[in-house]
């Protein structure tokens, strides 16, 4: 049942969609709160530019045949401005655009939800663990729900966070009493999510998944396929001292048949460049097998670039990257970095020329952030402004903590001429959730009322396209623009809009019924696909959290496992 919508308010769409497999994405639409139709869209179409064929289906109350609607011209595609939304004093947000109001419209959760989903989660005693990448709807929702709990008993049973730190939260509830736990993600999140509570003892506590479909993530099935492996093979074979550096969103299956091959070590894209620094500290010669996103990697190697090409001397690459690096190490190391050639992130991928065109020319005044997934062009304007205090290049959670920090410096200074920051947000739009919070917090904190954050969302300013029907003006998705998604949105991931605030009420209420739980739930379970396998006689699941567990390693005393070194130089 539907409990939730999105309305057709002042032109803007709402849209709850559900990708049913990998080609076919399904939308309910609310229209003026009454109409509801379902919409189909070929992926293919959609991923290629194509305008989609849009076939709508009427409910069986209105008694209406199937028809197809015949596409008009697209939106213009140019970009000359894009979306945003600015974050005032007094939690006041101005959004820009279409596609920005439709973000905007759900930053204030309904209180009656809030409530509902309280209780439910006190009666179910589930914790839920998410990911920063959810709709702006759930998200709202579940950072309402999670000040209402401390309110109410001190106790933190809700976490946005990275898929690392989803794992560590979802532990820590586990400790405080949890007797099961909802993970919003795709499908390789909850399986890690899961063997990280196993390996603390948790193993018997059940983690759900929003949906008993797959919830599936183009860069992850990326090394699933047999030219990752044969690219594994090649560089084991070729190089002296080869170590694989997996990124962590991938699944348990990957991290174990790449363990099977070559020294394999887990990373996030916090640490990534840092587990590369400490590892060619530690071994002069290493060569290092990054994958699989390709981006990514190409990217940490534009940063070594990047750095000799500034002309950092050997004491600040000493002191600011690696006490044990110089210039000569740092060129060794880039040019000992082989990157898998094809494998990407959906929603990275849009980040286009026409995007970087705009970014260059009519944004010259902002902060640039880039995710180490995004294009090349996009990452190196971050990049090249990180350099001077105006940009920043990392994970999520060092973007929201660049943006918090410029707006904490400008609210501090307390100045009596009105400033507005912009930063280009490049990453998911999904983001945006935790960054208005967060500038909110500080604004409300300093008490500052002549600063604004703007946000800007670095793609097409109308995220949706017109169609000549009278009912239906404009549906969500584009005719193929740059910086949008099959989700039918800009910047937005279509994987990660299978969680919705339904999906997880119909799991939360299933938990509260125990005979529920035990029926409907069952197929929300993470993938279990390496249960009872060996890999060359090792037990499968312990070959798969093994970089996980170097990783942790490293991250606790920040130097390389001596059995994992020891693996690399024999």
């Amino acid at each position: 049942m539907i409990r939730s919508f999105k309305a057709c308010r002042g032109g803007s769409l709402a849209k709850l969609c559900e990708m049913y497999s990998t080609s076919t994405l399904r939308c309910n639409i609310s229209l003026n709160q009454s109409v509801s139709r379902n919409l189909k869209f070929s992926s293919n179409q959609i991923k290629k530019g194509l305008e989609p064929c849009l076939r709508i289906r009427s409910p069986p109350l209105l008694n209406r045949s199937i028809h197809t609607l015949r596409p008009s011209a697209a939106f213009d595609q140019s970009v000359d401005a894009f979306p945003s939304i600015i974050i005032g004093s007094n939690g006041s947000i101005s959004p820009q655009g279409s596609f920005a109001e439709a973000q905007a419209q759900f930053l204030e959760p309904d209180q009656t939800l809030v409530e509902s989903l309280t209780s439910n989660i006190k009666k179910a005693n589930i914790g839920i663990v998410a990911h920063y990448y959810m709709d702006v709807e759930l998200q709202s929702v579940l950072t309402a729900v999670q000040k209402q709990q401390q309110l109410d008993e001190n106790r933190n049973r809700i976490a946005i966070a990275d898929s690392l730190a989803m794992g560590d939260f979802a532990v820590k509830m586990c400790e405080d009493g949890a007797s099961s736990i909802a993970c919003l993600g795709v499908d390789f999140m909850a399986e890690s999510v899961s063997a990280i509570m196993s390996k603390n003892g948790y193993g018997h506590i059940p983690v759900y998944r929003a949906s008993s479909k797959p919830i599936g993530c183009s860069l992850s099935e990326s090394a699933e396929r047999e030219s990752y492996r044969a690219w594994l093979h090649k560089g084991k074979s070729e190089n002296t001292n080869p170590l694989h550096i997996v990124y962590i969103n991938t699944s348990l299956e990957t991290k174990a048949v790449s363990s099977s091959i070559v020294p394999t070590i887990t990373c996030t894209s916090s640490n990534v460049m840092s587990t590369m620094l400490q590892a060619s500290s530690e071994i002069p010669n290493i060569n290092i097998l990054y994958g699989p996103d390709t981006y990514m990697g190409n990217n940490l190697v534009t940063m070594f670039s990047t750095i000799l090409d500034a002309g950092w001397d050997d004491n600040r690459i000493a002191k600011t990257l690696h006490p044990e690096h110089n210039r000569e190490s740092i060129r060794r190391l880039r040019d000992n970095i082989d990157v898998y050639p094809d494998g990407n992130c959906i929603v990275h991928h849009m980040f286009g020329k026409e995007v970087v065109k705009t970014v260059k020319e009519q944004y010259d005044d902002a902060y640039v952030s880039a995710h180490l997934e995004v294009p090349g062009e996009m990452f190196e304007i971050a990049m090249e402004k990180s350099l001077n205090g105006k940009g920043v290049v990392g994970s999520t959670s060092d973007i929201l903590k660049f943006i918090s920090k410029k707006v904490l410096e400008a609210a501090s200074e307390n100045g009596k001429s009105s400033r507005r920051l912009k930063f280009i947000l490049g990453t998911e739009a999904g983001m945006v959730t935790s960054i208005v919070k967060s500038v909110q917090d500080i604004l409300d904190k300093t008490k500052c009322n002549n600063v604004e954050a703007e946000i800007i969302f670095p793609v097409s300013s109308e995220a949706m396209m017109g169609v000549d029907d009278d009912e239906l003006a404009v549906v969500p998705g584009v005719a193929g623009g740059e910086g949008c998604s099959t989700a039918g949105g800009c910047a937005t991931c279509p994987f990660m809009k299978m969680n919705s605030l339904d999906a997880l009420s119909d799991v939360v209420e299933s938990v509260i019924d125990k005979e529920q739980e035990k029926v409907n739930l069952k197929s929300h379970l993470p993938p279990n696909r390496l249960e009872g396998k060996k890999i060359n006689g090792v037990n499968a699941i312990d070959l798969g959290t093994e970089p996980i567990l170097y990783m942790r390693k490293f991250m606790t005393d920040s130097t390389m496992p001596a059995n994992l070194v020891k693996r690399i130089t024999s």
